[in-house]
């Protein structure tokens, strides 16, 4: 008696963790918004590198335009102040 006892407790205890456990759907929706999520950081990580870029650029491109003035505006001065110099 003892035996058949443990044999069904055991079978309800089984049956008990597997109907307690996420079904087929519930895990396969866990996975997808595991990927979506991924997904948008990867888009996220995407763009914040691409803005910085595009951000160093126009850094990149306001310095060269500042040193061609400053250059143009020293050899303008130099100019004038070689012709001062030869009057």
């Amino acid at each position: 008696m003892k035996k058949v006892f443990s044999i069904i407790a055991v079978a309800a205890l089984s049956a008990a963790f597997v109907a307690c456990g996420p079904s087929k759907e519930e895990i396969e929706a866990r996975e997808k918004a595991k990927a979506d999520s991924i997904a948008a950081v990867e888009k996220a990580k995407a763009d914040s590198i691409a803005a910085a870029e595009a951000e160093a650029a126009k850094a990149a491109e306001a310095a060269a335009a500042e040193a061609a003035k400053k250059l143009a505006d020293s050899l303008h001065a130099d100019s004038v102040a070689k012709k001062l110099i030869k009057k």
